[in-house]
């Protein structure tokens, strides 16, 4: 058995949650659900950052504490991935305990290894972004680059990380690693910042007090940047369970991020984990942004997509199976209620809910919903056998370069298999023959152990509803904890339960 650490950035608590957080931990989720589906032994983080000016600052604005504020909208963050079914294995809070005590014992580190030394900073910053930015680098009207904000001018006595020192091993680190960074536009964009100066990083602040003070430092709190990075590993337990948690599961296998926030982790992180002398993680997967009918989500717009709202309206798992077919991840998208709903007729309600519908209830009328066994193989039996085993293989192979929108298309290619062959074999026909039993039982039995496959490779993506083919075909749920080896080949295919009429999987939307 092996190992699967995945995680999500950890949300800014200042605002509720919306469709680009639910996107990464969807993609999140799936990748954990099918690692675990293979045996491995996976943990799935997520969490919240509650540190920082701009929290301060949106607290003072409501009449309340960073804290109070922090314990509200985290829980909202809890709510939504409750609805969403999102099966992730810790969740993380820096104003935890826990993350508190690892965040000062790194610092500390660092500290003694002679990597921090007390200056004074003086540049532009983006409260919203929570960056310093050059001069040079900020766009005409001194607006931030990256939202294209107003900045601050701010200048402070401040302890320095030297970031600087540690330019040439990344750079090395790059060049040995092309997977590091992924995908290759990312990892570009990431090498042609490092090529250029590094400047030491500002790792506290004194202008405001929510914050992780800095070990022997009155008055600095720690950089939010700084603090929310070791999220990673203060929740598996460094420094004081090396050999526990952070042993069976570091480095990580991947961080998922928006792009938004690459140099944080595809510079910052590195750089510092290599002065703390901790293995760097294995990928950093940076995904695109989401637009809303082709313009840009803003709350001055007020157009952000709410999860909650998709979901009460479409269904949870249709919202899921849109984020992850319709964009190519680490591209950008676009939202269009179009799109989803043209998802949702053709690919949900026509392929897959057909597919149930159709395989269910001929098992019904035909054998009374009683399958045994598959007593005349034929050839286009054996192809449709091997042609689920090829899509086992070819998804596997898409979730080692998290390319979901590409798995769920080779997944779509044998549910149409699966349909053809239905139409080509014609178990409607064979029942008028009772010469003819043997061949119906067959064509029957594998076109129900087809969806036995179909609810394994669909799990990860729309958990929900591959529960309720499982159990429709006359299997017991849940799925996760089967074994999957075991459940893929046809000849296993054993329902417990007699096979009942299927109630619609999607009901077509009117368009």
């Amino acid at each position: 058995m092996g190992k699967f650490y995945v995680t999500t950035p950890i949300y800014y608590v200042n605002d509720v949650p919306h469709i680009g957080h639910a996107y990464t931990t969807v993609a999140a989720d799936a990748l954990a659900r099918y690692w675990k589906l293979k045996g491995e032994k996976v943990c799935f983080l997520t969490g919240t950052d509650e540190h920082g000016l701009k929290m301060q600052r949106a607290a003072q604005e409501k009449g309340i504490t960073p804290q109070e504020l922090a314990d509200r909208n985290s829980e909202q963050f809890k709510r939504l991935w409750e609805k969403m079914n999102i099966g992730y294995d810790d969740f993380i809070r820096t104003t935890e305990e826990r993350h508190m005590k690892t965040v000062s014992a790194f610092v500390d580190r660092l500290i003694k290894a002679d990597d921090i030394y007390l200056g004074e900073y003086e540049d532009w910053y983006c409260v919203p972004d929570e960056t310093y930015w050059t001069e040079t680098q900020l766009l005409p009207g001194r607006l931030c680059p990256n939202c294209k904000r107003p900045v601050e001018l701010l200048k402070e006595p401040s302890y320095f990380f030297r970031m600087s020192k540690y330019r040439d091993p990344l750079l090395k680190h790059l060049d040995l690693h092309p997977d590091f960074v992924q995908p290759e536009v990312r990892w570009n964009e990431v090498k042609s910042f490092v090529q250029g100066e590094i400047r030491d990083l500002s790792i506290s602040r004194t202008t405001f007090d929510w914050g992780i003070p800095i070990p022997n430092a009155p008055g600095h709190v720690t950089y939010v940047w700084v603090d929310a990075l070791l999220n990673y590993i203060s929740a598996l337990g460094w420094p004081d369970d090396p050999e526990g948690k952070f042993a069976s599961f570091w480095p990580a296998d991947v961080h998922l991020i928006g792009k938004d926030i690459l140099r944080h982790h595809a510079v910052y992180w590195p750089c510092l984990l290599m002065a703390a002398g901790v293995p760097l993680p294995k990928t950093i997967f940076a995904h695109g942004w989401w637009t809303n009918e082709c313009r840009k989500m803003s709350k001055s717009l007020h157009n952000f997509v709410d999860p909650n709202e998709m979901i009460d309206q479409f269904g949870l798992d249709a919202f899921r199976y849109f984020m992850m077919r319709e964009v190519a991840f680490g591209q950008d998208g676009d939202f269009s209620v179009t799109a989803f709903k043209g998802r949702i007729n053709s690919d949900l309600a026509n392929d897959l809910g057909n597919l149930l519908s159709r395989v269910c209830g001929m098992i019904s009328r035909y054998l009374d919903g009683k399958l045994q066994g598959a007593p005349d193989l034929q050839g286009i039996d054996r192809e449709l056998e091997q042609g689920l085993a090829t899509t086992d293989h070819e998804v596997e192979l898409c979730f080692n370069k998290f390319t979901f929108h590409k798995a769920l298309t080779v997944i779509w290619g044998f549910i149409n298999q699966v349909n053809k062959y239905i139409d080509t074999t014609g178990p409607w026909t064979l029942a008028k023959d009772p010469a003819k039993k043997d061949r119906l039982l067959t064509v029957l039995f594998y076109s129900a152990a087809s969806l036995r496959g179909i609810a394994i490779l669909l799990w990860p993506f729309i958990p929900g509803s591959a529960e309720k083919i499982w159990e429709q075909i006359g299997l017991v749920p849940p799925l996760v904890g089967i074994n999957r080896a075991e459940q893929m080949p046809f000849k296993t295919f054993a329902p417990k339960s007699l096979i009942k009429k299927a109630e619609p999987l999607f009901p077509r939307i009117e368009v």
